[in-house]
């Protein structure tokens, strides 16, 4: 078998959309795996909270999960993850990533302090790229080098202790220089306590916060429709540690979680952070910046221009479970969950988009911002349904509802419907929804997943909005509707893979006198042989095909082989992709394995060959070293990129270097 890193990666990125990438949803998702696969959860003694952190398990799946353990525990062994019926084949290989069978050990409220030091693990790794070219910012323009560098300290202890720091700073930004005099241009600083007692959570300094379907807050991970079927809509609640490069969508200061009763659970958390923003003219703040730039001159005086104050509370309460059902009948037990949301957020400038546009009519707008939600659901082994009603300070509505159920233990069903007013605002919402944000849409999707066999997957989904009001680059009322069906047959050592991908959006004319439809079709082919265990190839073809203007077509394709092989310490991953598209609009993305927290999901469009290598020691059990080359040539350009990015060549070559320290 290749390595669990790979595997866990490749799988992740399997549910992953063109938007998906374009909204860099899959990066924090695959950090928070990336360390959940490092530390594994000793299912013995692991809680719904904790399985409820891994996307790819659905409600059902969880519940089922945590009744099996809560009835037959301590597990022996994997192998009994058969028993819990609603967990397929698949997420049963894709679990042992993530979870292991281990000793069943007493734990104390608190843990002693001599247990913490002994058997606590300290990591280290330092991340560096080095570009092999100039841009037209490094010869005169930027403030800073070219190299873009991070460094990130971490304690952990059972995943109930755990604090760090990370320092990031961009290629271009300065270092030990103008408002970056500390060092980088970002910090994350974080500690985390979990289970300790009626302690559930403790996070203080930089965290994230995800509470019920996102309508009101969520500042954690999020994935597109697929990612969507994959969980069946399961509605969430947690808090994390922000410990990532990046210096969007967290909060910072102190939040917890804590267990009234048995069935009561209170969180609330107090924010207070420096944020970027574009100003007016009179002070005011036109547009809250999430970009984290901070390389010329103009950049670096928004950096911290505005504050921003948050204070939110979450009351919960879940039913207890009814006991009917046996390991191999998991019958109809259920649980039930109530929660009430509150969030309040200040800006100390207000917020005064421009709204002469009609997109921009009902920006956020103002100093004060006061949102209330109730979230909701019941689960058993079939059914489970979720929902979320949100209000926002002027009573603008926003809901969203999921329903599955699992038809047999082949098939699974699923419906969600949402409904945001274009009066809607929340500076921190993030759900499921055709458009950017939670606000002017209303939708219906439908989804299934079947598995006739162990070997064969196949998942489909259809998703039709409309949204009332006008959008950007539509001056009326439009429509959208998206549709993908994707399968993947396993024999022996070959795997094949098949997807496709409908995607019709409306757009303005080039007159401006009426809208129309924009079609685009993609389609996916991959086959990946595993002749040894230790040796994986993958061939992949993509292709896209997208109307931009009445009776005018772009046409894109890209090839790709990749190759994985492991040797005792030694792991090398190689990969050459040859893209051809008309232009932009026909523009592909495609997922290349890398160092570890960094996750990029390159763009392609002309005309060009990608190619490259990267290589991993294992040196022990303590020190980790790896490289990555990679190679882009272009064969239509002399030049790549515009503005203070141009690259006065046709090929671009970088180069990634890491080292990693356990102690």
């Amino acid at each position: 078998m290749a390595s669990a890193q790979t595997d866990w990666q490749e799988a992740l990125r399997q549910w992953m959309t063109a938007e998906d990438m374009e909204q860099g949803y899959g990066e924090e998702t695959m950090e928070l795996l990336q360390e959940r696969a490092e530390a594994k959860l000793n299912l013995n003694q692991t809680t719904r909270e904790e399985l409820e952190q891994l996307p790819f398990l659905s409600a059902q799946q969880v519940e089922a999960l945590v009744e099996y353990l809560d009835r037959y525990a301590p597990m022996r062994s994997m192998s009994e993850l058969q028993m819990v019926v609603p967990l397929d084949f698949q997420t049963r290989q894709l679990l042992q990533h993530f979870v292991y069978v281990g000793e069943e050990k007493s734990r104390s409220p608190w843990p002693r302090l001599s247990d913490v030091s002994k058997y606590g693990s300290h990591a280290l790794t330092v991340t560096a790229k080095v570009p092999c070219y100039d841009r037209k910012g490094d010869r005169n323009g930027y403030l800073g080098y070219k190299y873009r560098h991070d460094v990130r300290y971490q304690f952990n202890y059972n995943d109930r202790i755990k604090f760090g720091l990370t320092g990031a700073q961009d290629a271009g930004e300065p270092f030990l220089s103008n408002k970056n005099k500390m060092g980088y241009d970002h910090y994350s600083y974080y500690l985390q306590l979990r289970n300790m007692g009626r302690l559930e959570a403790l996070n203080l300094g930089t965290y994230r916060v995800q509470m019920g379907m996102g309508l009101v807050m969520n500042t954690g991970f999020s994935l597109g429709k697929l990612a969507t079927l994959q969980a069946l809509g399961r509605s969430t609640h947690t808090l994390t540690a922000h410990t990532s490069r990046s210096s969007n969508g967290y909060l910072q200061g102190a939040a917890a979680t804590v267990r009234l009763w048995n069935r009561w659970r209170v969180t609330a958390f107090a924010s207070h952070r420096a944020l970027d923003a574009t100003l007016n003219d009179d002070g005011t703040a036109r547009t809250l910046l999430t970009d984290g730039y901070h390389r010329t001159p103009l950049e670096m005086g928004k950096k911290d221009n505005t504050r921003e104050t948050d204070l939110g509370l979450r009351i919960g309460y879940t039913t207890a479970q009814t006991a009917t059902s046996t390991p191999t009948n998991p019958g109809r037990q259920g649980l039930a969950f109530l929660n009430l949301n509150v969030l309040y957020t200040h800006l100390d400038r207000p917020l005064h988009p421009q709204t002469t546009a009609l997109y921009r009519r009902y920006a956020a707008w103002g100093n004060d911002f006061f949102n209330l939600s109730m979230d909701y659901g019941y689960t058993n082994s079939r059914l489970s349904m979720a929902g979320e009603t949100a209000l926002n300070r002027i009573g603008a509505i926003a809901t969203i509802h999921t329903a599955s159920y699992r038809l047999t233990d082949e098939v699974s069903l699923m419906a969600l419907h949402r409904y945001y007013a274009k009066r809607y605002t929340a500076l921190h919402s993030r759900s499921f929804s055709e458009g950017t944000s939670v606000q002017n849409e209303h939708g219906v999707y439908l989804g299934v997943t079947w598995t006739p066999t162990r070997s064969w997957l196949i998942q489909g989904y259809a998703d039709y909005a409309h949204f009332g009001w006008p959008r950007y680059q539509v001056t009326a009322p439009s429509d959208a509707f998206d549709a993908l069906l994707r399968a993947r047959y396993i024999y022996n050592r070959w795997t094949w893979e098949s997807q496709y991908r409908l995607h019709i959006r409306q757009r303005d004319n080039t007159d401006k006198t009426m809208i129309t439809n924009r079609p685009e079709h993609r389609l996916r082919l991959r086959a990946t042989w595993q002749p040894a265990d230790r040796l994986s190839l993958q061939t992949q073809a993509d292709a896209v095909r997208v109307r931009t203007k009445q009776d005018v077509h772009s046409l894109g394709v890209m090839l790709s082989q990749h190759a994985s092989w492991q040797w005792r310490w030694l792991k090398a991953d190689a990969h050459v992709g040859w893209f051809h598209t008309d232009d932009y609009d026909a523009r592909l993305y495609q997922y290349e394995r890398s160092v570890r927290y960094d996750f990029s999901f390159p763009m392609y469009y002309g005309h060009g060959l990608r190619y490259a290598l990267m290589l991993r020691a294992d040196l022990g059990s303590h020190l980790t070293l790896a490289a990555k080359a990679g190679t882009t040539d272009y064969f239509d350009r002399a030049t790549i990129s515009s503005g203070l990015q141009q690259v006065d060549h046709s090929s671009m070559t970088d180069l990634l270097l890491q080292l990693k320290y356990k102690f």
